[in-house]
């Protein structure tokens, strides 16, 4: 997520070259005041081109234009082959920069799909992402998420366990019930109405079942790698941001904290997304997504953390797609006619519809660096954020999409934390990804990595979903 450290890096870089140009211009204007009128053209060239001082400004200004050209071009190879066979010496692609940034990786891979994440320059890790091809190797559903988290990672570490869990759960009582139905006709599953308390409604409590799940993962490195201390530590820099600013926003204190907490939502039977022959994903995912939201306020309330997540997960079954947006993360898809399609539209406090809710709640929107809610968060719907839960100025309410595959016969699919969107436009990314399918990660790898090379100063991970003459076929995990 964007915070105060991405715009001290932009001033720190701004007011750098300023100094250097304006020291450039000084020198000069200095120098050219200093020569005699009669110098002959010839003889001035001579003199002034052999001065040391010039000799190093130019090998310098050449060495600058190259690192810029590497750093802020998408492919530069060409143009370094071409000074490599002119000098006679080969050059490498930027060696030290992609070790650094793959010193804190993760990925993994599937036949048809993998992921790829770096931590790049955030001290910590606190994106989280899922692959999971035909949970439990039973319900021909695919399911890939991201959830991408700030304040710390305590709040997409807990999606990825607790809401991931739950949707397993749902998905697979779900599937067994089609396959195996109760007396109940479908044809009365289809006439109840989710609010109708003979449609299912359960305790919220009885929600988390135990459901055997045969997860095959092949993740390099663990993405829960801090022990309970740390995941339950306040962020001090969003603390101190959370003071009263204007009225109808609640300061964070230890009354806010205590304060009487919302009300469960409404927990409904599998039964009750039982669509025709079909599940009701849609229905399911907003379900699960507000009452795993509802459990994280209320742990991250009795811990005073103030962590959040967005939330970016698609279903795939069959030929229908299901995405669920929570935030800022976002995913494309490139279909076979080489057109960029989106898939999620990014919760921003300054868009129309956003910043309406918010001020309808009572809050306000502020800039520092970006567009923020109460000046503090930048985006305007997550999981988690619990002081900023308070009269709903950050919700977590999912936009839905759903796509029939069949229509559009996709390539690929590109779903990503915003540390990739912040280099990189949808018509870039998946022209990118286009140009290195043939790579072992479909080139998941490569854009994230190409990101980092480009400034992004935050934790970026991506997936890449590949389709095979416009359908996505289930496929089990490989290890590296």
């Amino acid at each position: 997520m964007e915070d105060d450290f991405e715009e001290l890096v932009l001033k720190q870089a701004c007011a750098s070259q300023m100094k250097f140009i304006s020291r450039l211009a000084i020198n000069t204007i200095g120098f050219f005041n200093k020569l005699p009128s009669n110098l002959s053209f010839l003889s001035f060239f001579m003199k002034f081109c052999i001065r040391p001082e010039v000799i190093f400004l130019l090998g310098t200004l050449i060495i600058l234009i190259c690192f810029y050209l590497q750093a802020n071009l998408l492919d530069t190879s060409g143009f370094l082959k071409k000074i490599s066979n002119t000098l006679r010496f080969k050059t490498k692609k930027v060696p030290f920069v992609i070790s650094a940034a793959e010193k804190d990786s993760w990925d993994e891979r599937h036949k048809r799909s993998a992921a790829f994440a770096i931590q790049g320059r955030r001290n910590k890790m606190e994106d989280r992402f899922v692959l999971e091809e035909n949970i439990n190797s039973s319900t021909d559903v695919s399911l890939f998420a991201i959830f991408d988290g700030h304040g710390g990672e305590y709040a997409a570490q807990f999606a990825k366990d607790i809401l991931i869990q739950n949707l397993y759960n749902k998905i697979i009582e779900t599937r067994n019930l089609i396959k195996n139905p109760r007396p109940e006709s479908s044809n009365e599953l289809n006439s109840l109405d989710k609010d109708d308390l003979n449609c299912g409604e359960k305790n919220a409590e009885e929600t988390q079942t135990n459901v055997p799940l045969q997860r095959k993962l092949s993740t390099r490195k663990t993405m829960s790698k801090t022990d309970d201390d740390n995941a339950n530590s306040i962020d001090s820099d969003i603390l101190n941001k959370l003071k009263p600013q204007q009225k109808g926003y609640t300061m964070f204190n230890k009354q806010t904290a205590q304060s009487e907490p919302a009300p469960a939502p409404k927990s409904y039977e599998a039964k009750c997304y039982i669509k025709g022959k079909g599940i009701d994903f849609g229905k399911m995912i907003t379900d699960e997504v507000l009452f795993a939201d509802h459990k994280l306020v209320e742990t991250a309330r009795k811990n005073l953390n103030v962590a959040g997540t967005t939330a970016l997960i698609a279903l795939i079954e069959g030929t229908k797609l299901t995405v669920a947006n929570v935030g800022d993360s976002r995913g494309v898809m490139y279909d076979s006619k080489g057109r960029t399609i989106p898939l999620s539209f990014d919760h921003k406090p300054q868009s129309a519809r956003e910043h309406k809710r918010i001020q309808e709640a009572g809050g306000f929107i502020a800039f520092k660096g970006v567009w923020r809610v109460s000046g503090i968060l930048a985006t305007s719907r997550a999981l988690g954020d619990f002081p900023l839960k308070e009269n709903n100025l950050v919700i977590a309410n999912p936009d839905i999409l759903q796509f029939e595959l069949s229509d559009h016969k996709p390539q690929f699919i590109v779903l990503a934390s915003d540390g990739l969107w912040d280099t990189f436009t949808n018509e870039e990314a998946t022209a990118f990804i286009k140009d290195h399918l043939d790579e072992p990660h479909f080139g998941a790898k490569s854009i994230t990595l190409q990101s980092y090379i480009r400034g992004s100063v935050d934790n970026i991970s991506t997936i890449v979903i590949v389709f095979k003459n416009g359908k996505y076929e289930i496929a089990s995990a490989t290890k590296d």
